[in-house]
């Protein structure tokens, strides 16, 4: 009969090389302890049982050779119950392969002593029905020592010369799918999940916990993590909350049939018919372990070959979603950035911010600019999203979201007002949109992807994240300060350093009152000249200053009749017909108020201000 040790000559020669002194002696393992793991057994009659079916298995005089072992050892209290539970009269009533492949469960390669062991999966002596592999043991060590979820170490570390006993409460059962995928404390909302698509006609776990028809199963198990996710793709805040036709759709979507398939077994490029009817498709290349669902986004497979008896198990970081439930799921715009695997990084720094709740809110509607991994690739110039600020990033990310819905077919140019705000205060940054080619926002950022509707409103895909904009922003941005920019940046000033300051920043924040293109067109007919740089240097200068408030944020609700100090000379307010006059009592209109940087605020007016001659 062929001997466990088998599996471990090579290992044991190879100790034994390495273990020789110069004089050829041997050393062992627990040189202290001269009784073999057999003889622990024969000795303690709290293991009467187990000696017992040892005997019955012929399997005490492995327990008795050189070589490293742990044994999980039920005590006579395990076995009876065990007995009990499974209609046996007693151990001679239960078939010798049966009772062997049961023992070998119990024993794992090495000495393991308690504070060896970790949370994770090893294997046992036990080969599954399902293959030539050897089954998997989930131990858990967060309270104690659990084995497959149901066997607790309660005395560890019996040394022994031949390796180490730990004693258990119960007798460590062949796993099935069913039953270890309910052992690990990773897999909680899964388990959920299969109870609650339980119907007439399917019963997932005891699908998964048979041997019979369908099996062999391979199984893709999404962690808690990855349901977690998709919770946040739906809307909702449990699993309870799914649908339980679409929980069944979705879970036999993660079920291969009448196929033991191991991670050797897989390639890329190889798909894969699933219990649910559909196909997936795994990616093994650039060291990768993925499956490609429905929705065309990458699913990572964590931990690979966990063997059951009628079935192997790999976890996933994600939930595979099948054409049939992409059809009828109505996902927020938080959902629709999970499953857009072009916006993973938008997704991690709402996740960062704390705003992927807000945009999963389906009581709200919104419309969001969501930057492509692209864009944020150049924005973080190699850093991490979470090397920033966390209420730097989210103003950034407000910079992108509008209240209410928008399609890209009800834009025009014009100015919006994003959901970040100015400093301190409830008033919010403004969004220059362009739409005389294409959709742009703020002059840099142009729509790639438009009209992505979820439930809570509308995603546009950007190929550049939009910045929080200084006054120079609008400035560049709106072609009708085009006049505007041209002096700005015309020779002898350096007004766009100037108007650039930071909000925190003296002289900043500013109020800008801008003249439109048609305002500067005026002054050059006014002054006689053909463009701007035939104006005196000094003259410009003292004109543009005259356009500037320092150290202020004058929104036209802060706008009162009298008079106001800019960087040059006086300007008369008068709110009842919005005008400005100066210093040469030339009257401009104010044709738009409240274009909101994030250092000061413009309004748009109608007639270049001069200074005093």
């Amino acid at each position: 009969m062929k001997s466990i040790f088998n599996y471990l000559f090579f290992v044991t020669s190879f100790f034994l090389i390495l273990s020789c002194s110069d004089d050829d002696d041997v050393t062992i393992e627990n040189p202290d302890v001269e009784n073999s793991i057999a003889q622990v057994i024969e000795e303690d009659p709290e293991f009467s049982n187990l000696l017992a079916a040892l005997e019955a298995a012929d399997l005490i005089s492995d327990f008795g050779a050189d070589g490293e072992l742990t044994l999980f050892a039920p005590t006579n209290a395990a076995f009876t119950q065990f007995l009990e539970s499974n209609g046996f009269a007693s151990l001679g009533t239960v078939p010798e392969d049966q009772l062997r492949a049961l023992l070998l469960n119990h024993v794992i390669s090495g000495t393991n002593l308690s504070t060896d062991l970790s949370t994770g999966y090893t294997t046992t002596f036990t080969e599954s029905s399902a293959s030539q592999a050897r089954l998997s043991i989930y131990i858990d060590t967060q309270e104690g020592v659990v084995l497959n979820g149901i066997a607790e170490v309660t005395e560890a570390d019996i040394m022994a010369s031949n390796g180490v006993v730990h004693e258990v409460n119960s007798v460590i059962s062949i796993p099935s799918v069913a039953s270890q995928v309910t052992a690990n404390q990773e897999f909680t909302i899964l388990v959920q999940a299969l109870q609650q698509a339980e119907s007439e006609t399917l019963d997932f776990i005891e699908l998964l916990s048979n041997s019979g028809d369908n099996s062999p199963f391979t199984v893709f198990a999404p962690t808690n993590a990855a349901f977690e996710n998709l919770l946040n793709f739906l809307g909702l805040n449990s699993i309870q909350e799914v649908d339980s036709e679409i929980l069944a759709t979705i879970l036999s979507y993660h079920v291969i049939t009448e196929n033991n398939v191991r991670l050797g077994d897989l390639s890329t490029g190889l798909t894969a018919d699933t219990f649910q009817g559909e196909v997936i498709e795994f990616n093994l290349s650039n060291g990768e372990f993925q499956i490609i669902d429905a929705s065309n986004t990458n699913a990572n497979i964590l931990e690979t070959d966990i063997q059951t008896d009628n079935g192997v198990v790999h976890s996933l970081d994600k939930v595979l979603l099948p054409v049939e439930v992409l059809d009828i799921i109505d996902p927020t715009i938080t959902g629709l950035a999970l499953a857009n695997s072009e916006l993973s990084s938008f997704l991690s720094a709402l996740q960062y911010t704390g705003l992927d709740e807000t945009l999963a809110n389906r009581s709200s509607d919104f419309t969001v600019f969501a930057p492509n991994n692209a864009a944020f690739a150049s924005f973080l110039n190699g850093d991490e999203i979470t090397d920033l600020p966390v209420e730097v990033v989210r103003q950034v990310l407000l910079n992108h979201v509008l209240s209410g819905s928008s399609l890209s077919n009800e834009f025009d140019t014009s100015y919006a007002s994003t959901q970040a705000n100015f400093a301190n205060t409830e008033n919010k940054i403004s969004l220059h949109i362009n739409t005389t080619n294409g959709i742009v926002l703020n002059g840099l950022s142009s729509v790639v992807d438009p009209d992505l509707e979820a439930a809570n409103g509308i995603i546009h895909v950007v190929d550049e994240v939009i910045e929080l904009p200084t006054v120079v922003t609008f400035v560049n941005a709106d072609p009708d300060f085009a006049g505007l920019l041209g002096a700005l940046t015309s020779p002898g000033q350096d007004f766009v350093d100037l108007l650039s300051t930071p909000s925190a920043t003296s002289p900043a924040p500013f109020t800008v009152f801008a003249p439109t293109n048609l305002a500067f067109d005026n002054l050059l007919s006014e002054l006689g000249v053909s463009n701007i740089e035939d104006i005196d240097a000094g003259v410009l200068t003292a004109s543009l200053n005259t356009h500037v408030i320092s150290e202020l944020n004058i929104r036209s609700t802060d706008l009162a009749d009298g008079t106001i100090t800019t960087l040059g000379s006086d300007l008369l307010v008068n709110t009842s017909n919005a005008t400005l006059t100066d210093a040469r009592g030339r009257v401009s209109s104010i044709l738009s108020f409240d274009i909101q940087a994030s250092n000061g605020v413009i309004h748009a007016i109608d007639t270049v201000l001069l200074p005093e001659e």
